[in-house]
């Protein structure tokens, strides 16, 4: 016998039994109570409690600690793949084989390049210009470049704009970092992997070939590894929600690229590095976290929306960050790291709170020792997520049950009032 939950509403006299199913129920169902002549519904700001949608992408259990890409464990994704073919399994559900990877990243390497009309556009950003804003703008102007995107019922064209896009968010990206430092811009060589590519696009000078230390390369790809998908996180929802109304890929990114601007959901690992400079040195850390208990301060990189446990990521992140160090040498600041590591994993305020240390707690130490200023940190979290976008656009456009995003309101104005003349106002 199905699960069922069984309501009453007296006032209107009404009893029904709304089926339960995934644990949860529909929403649609409650509309049968009426209330003041109004159906029923819920209030959730925050979509703290609500499913959008039925995914096959990324599980996650918050309580447990468990992040799964299609199935397999985060952990050894980041061990044993490449991005590519990571980002292979979120749009194709399956790992690819050794034809089907190179096939693959030879279809990436194809449309790595910028169309040149869209360089003309980037070079009229002041060099100030976030590279985010560079970010952007950019995606969405893809469009007119692509406009097939349009296309998006069309299985092959589809594809061929989701390869063009994850391709060319390293050359994007690494233009708009080349644009704020005034240097030229390195165009992508295909002698080069995708991460190690990357690397090159932002940091060859003058040297004929550009080689980056292994080490740096495998953890520019776990990270990237980590960061492309995440479930119906706030820029995954604005991507759907803009493709809801029937648009195509690149300017459904974009807005997702917009909502992870926001401090509140790329820029955490920013906000962390300047918490550990303000700390400064081991020797302030107590002193730090009694402020923290006091409420005088905010402990950065801890705690989660969704994790109430120690984040996947961040125990693979810590491998990352000792290899890094190796190649560039240790950051003073790793050892303040570590010490609110301490306190955040035994100190029982800490503890009972179930603030535990989150992805983006070691990933900007990783970022700063690697060369990119803070402002570029959240592109280093754009570029990866690309994939895990294009994933769920795809998941989106061909899913039956979605329509276009309509929540509703509970209007607190002013009812229908008389119109005042301008004489008459005060």
């Amino acid at each position: 016998m199905p699960d069922t939950l069984e309501i009453r509403f007296p006032a209107a006299g009404v009893e029904a039994e709304l089926a339960v199913t995934e644990a949860t129920i529909r929403a649609t169902d409650l509309r049968q109570f009426p209330v003041g002549g109004e159906p029923l519904a819920t209030f959730d700001p925050g979509f703290m409690n609500t499913a959008v949608c039925h995914s096959s992408i990324t599980y996650i259990d918050g309580d447990a600690g468990v992040l799964e890409y299609r199935g397999y464990p985060i952990a050894e994704l980041a061990e044993k793949s490449t991005y590519l073919e990571v980002a292979y399994l979120l749009l194709n559900g399956e790992l690819p084989t050794a034809a089907q990877l190179q096939e693959w990243e030879l279809l990436i390497t194809e449309h790595r390049m910028l169309p040149d009309k869209l360089k003309t556009v980037l070079a009229g950003f002041p060099y100030d210009a976030h590279p985010m804003t560079i970010l952007m703008a950019s995606v969405a102007a893809f469009f007119s470049f692509y406009p097939d995107a349009q296309n998006f019922e069309d299985k092959s064209a589809r594809d061929l704009n989701i390869a063009r896009l994850i391709a060319k968010m390293p050359t994007l990206a690494a233009f708009a970092y080349r644009k704020g430092k005034a240097k030229p811009y390195i165009n992508p060589d295909d002698k080069y992997g995708y991460c190690h590519n990357f690397l090159a696009m932002l940091f060859k000078q003058n040297e004929r070939r550009y080689e980056a230390d292994p080490r740096l390369i495998r953890a520019m790809e776990v990270l990237f590894i980590l960061h492309a998908d995440h479930e119906q996180n706030c820029s995954t929802n604005a991507v759907r929600s803009v493709a809801s109304s029937g648009n195509d890929l690149f300017t459904s990114c974009s807005a997702g690229i917009g909502a992870l601007h926001g401090p509140l959901h790329g820029g955490a690992n920013e906000a962390v590095l300047r918490m550990l400079r303000e700390i400064g040195t081991v020797e302030r850390v107590p002193e730090f976290i009694e402020g923290v208990k006091a409420g005088k301060a905010r402990m950065m990189g801890f705690g989660h929306r969704v994790y109430k446990n120690y984040d996947p990521r961040a125990k693979i992140i810590k491998k990352s960050v000792e290899d890094v160090f190796e190649v560039t040498g240790v950051n003073p600041l790793l050892k303040v790291a570590q010490e609110l590591e301490k306190y955040g994993l035994t100190d029982e305020y800490f503890v009972k709170r179930r603030l535990y240390p989150n992805v983006d707690f070691y990933s900007g130490l990783i970022y700063e020792a690697l060369g990119f200023p803070p402002e570029m940190f959240t592109v280093l979290f754009a570029v990866p997520r690309t994939s895990g976008w294009a994933a769920q656009y795809q998941e989106f456009i061909t899913d039956p049950e979605q329509k276009i995003m309509r929540p509703k309101q509970i209007y607190t104005g002013h009812r229908t009032r008389a119109y005042v003349p301008m004489e008459e106002r005060a």
